[in-house]
């Protein structure tokens, strides 16, 4: 079956075809009778409207990129599935492009991005330290998510605003769900201090803390790696130097896993002896321990959502400014009961 094309309509009509395009995009300075006999004849005749010409004519295309470091996708799916919700479920098309931490990939698909005239971009990654900028003078406004850009955008300061998690106050909702349980011997066992996240979750738990003279077990935070043999070996470190621990905060769940099967190891019942606190909410971690773990949810996609919001905001004009965190939330499990229960 053949389709209406604006030409039928045109015909139709009794106007110039660019008199009907007008007509039917709401340009130009026509008659009202002229608008209104345009209109009747695409509707006697059935014609939709070309989108992607429509968008063309707007000056958009309707496209956003999205552009990761994250390989394994842990992190950038859901932030992905969070920005597809708000960027309105298939009407805003998403290209997603994976760099794998390689500068000149990135560079490739940036000019490829651009060439395809999306109307924004999306750069995240699996890691919240201040970036190189994707780029300055691109024509089309960047935010970044689970990432953020650093201070080299030139004289304005950097480029593009930025959606990040609150590490801090995941840390904070940590320690005051341990401190209401009844735990006063609270250790945090986490990844590497180089790492932003790592300093900062310890940074929330020690802010909860300290107000009530609770003092760290073993005396510091123990940095190390963020794998499950990390956990087990600061465990046993952590049973050695301060035996009367009856809490973890663990700044990963796959620490977390590691130091329940030390704990186990070494007769160390869980919850009972020692709660333990997890961090991503990471569900394949969470639910196959034993018991299953208490975590923090950093709420990937409600980052996803708020960065295309953002986005969104500055291809309308708006743009955001700087750097703002989105809540997380501790999802509570077995492995962090009442010390009295």
């Amino acid at each position: 079956m053949r389709h209406a094309t604006i030409r039928d309509v045109a015909a139709d009509a009794g106007v110039s075809i660019g008199t009907a395009s007008k007509a039917l995009n709401g340009q130009g300075r026509l008659r009202p009778e002229t608008r209104e006999r345009v209109a009747e004849a695409a509707r006697r005749l059935g014609f939709a409207p070309n989108p992607l010409a429509q968008a063309l004519l707007a000056g958009r295309t309707y496209t956003v990129g999205m552009i990761t470091t994250d390989s394994f996708g842990r992190f950038s799916i859901p932030v992905m599935l969070g920005a597809e919700d708000a960027l309105g479920a298939g009407r805003i098309s998403v290209f997603m492009c994976d760099t794998r931490d390689d500068p000149e990939r990135e560079h490739r698909y940036l000019e490829m991005l651009i060439g395809r005239r999306v109307d924004g971009l999306i750069v995240t990654g699996r890691r919240i330290e201040p970036r190189p900028p994707i780029g300055a003078g691109l024509g089309v406004p960047v935010v970044y998510a689970m990432t953020q850009p650093d201070g080299s955008g030139g004289p304005d300061g950097p480029v593009g605003s930025a959606v990040l998690p609150d590490d801090v106050g995941g840390g904070a909702a940590a320690g005051a769900h341990l401190l209401e349980t009844g735990r006063r011997h609270i250790a945090h066992i986490t990844g590497p201090e180089r790492f932003l996240a790592a300093r900062l979750r310890a940074r929330g738990l020690r802010g909860v803390l300290a107000p009530g003279g609770v003092p760290l077990a073993a005396g510091e935070v123990l940095y190390g790696e963020w794998s499950e043999r990390w956990g087990r070996e600061a465990a046993g470190l952590l049973l050695r130097r301060a035996p009367a621990t009856d809490a973890i905060f663990c700044g990963s769940d796959q620490i977390a896993r590691g130091v329940g099967d030390a704990l186990r190891a070494a007769g160390r019942r869980v919850p009972d002896d020692i709660a333990i606190v997890g961090f991503d909410n990471w569900e394949p971690m969470v639910l196959g321990a034993d018991p299953p773990l208490s975590s923090v949810d950093m709420c990937l996609e409600d980052i996803g959502r708020a960065a295309a919001e953002d986005l969104l905001a500055a291809i309308g004009g708006e743009p955001a400014r700087g750097v703002r965190t989105v809540p997380g939330r501790l999802v509570v499990r077995a492995s962090s009961a009442s010390a009295s229960s």
